[in-house]
């Protein structure tokens, strides 16, 4: 069987600094993997080439058996990535479901046919009671799922999720979590970084561990935090699962 995703040795340099260096993995369909590692590490600069914002200095991206580097975020999107950013930036002159039509038009000029995509959206995040709510009444967590609920109606087969839990407490990111294996549960793909440690083990069923721009570490979450690498360059010697 083919993996959805096929990254094989990505490099992306910024004149004398390797951000991203000769970093390999796939990802199977319908499972939740994340990519984890200190600040600096290259996660980010990662999702980027794969969702088209950069393009790699040297290094290949397959998304169903076809080659994607290079090519315009806006075709990837179509294609079926999608991804969410660290820093909300809703539109505020917008609704909550006009927010999430936005996706939609990626695919279609219809807006009965955006407006439909994006309920459903907004119920796969808990968020539909609030479809024709203004920004300025959403919690933070309403509005971290709003951002997840645009991605949603680009109709994406694979998701990208940069630290869609950062910011929360405890008890909100308990309700992420839930939203995520429903997702997967339904098919869909996701690839997201985290740094908390609890939430990786609780959603993942892969680890990568990046340091430095190079992969260090993939597995299991379990085999993963025993690793004496990612022990001594991320978690610290006293961390135990």
């Amino acid at each position: 069987m083919t993996d959805l995703l096929d990254v094989q040795n990505l490099s992306r340099s910024f004149g004398g600094l390797v951000a991203v260096n000769g970093v390999s993995f796939t990802l199977a369909a319908g499972q939740i993997t994340a990519l984890i590692g200190p600040n600096g590490a290259g996660k980010t600069t990662c999702f980027n080439l794969v969702a088209g914002a950069l393009k790699p200095t040297t290094g290949k991206v397959f998304f169903e058996g076809r080659s994607i580097e290079g090519m315009p975020p806006e075709n990837i999107c179509r294609m079926g990535i999608a991804r969410t950013f660290q820093i909300v930036r809703p539109m505020r002159d917008m609704s909550v479901v006009e927010n999430a039509m936005v996706g939609a038009f990626s695919w279609t000029t219809n807006v009965a046919e955006a407006r439909s995509t994006a309920l459903d959206s907004l119920e796969s995040v808990g968020l539909a009671a609030k479809a024709n709510a203004r920004i300025d009444q959403l919690t933070m967590p309403d509005r971290k799922m709003l951002e997840v609920a645009k991605a949603l109606s680009t109709r994406p087969k694979l998701l990208l999720l940069d630290e869609v839990m950062a910011g929360l407490r405890p008890t909100e990111a308990v309700g992420v979590v839930q939203v995520l294996r429903k997702l997967a549960e339904n098919g869909l793909t996701i690839l997201l970084v985290e740094h908390v440690m609890r939430i990786v083990m609780e959603v993942a069923s892969t680890v990568v561990v990046l340091h430095h721009g190079a992969k260090i570490a993939e597995g299991r979450p379990q085999d993963v935090v025993a690793d004496p690498q990612v022990l001594e360059s991320y978690l610290g010697t006293g961390f135990h699962a």
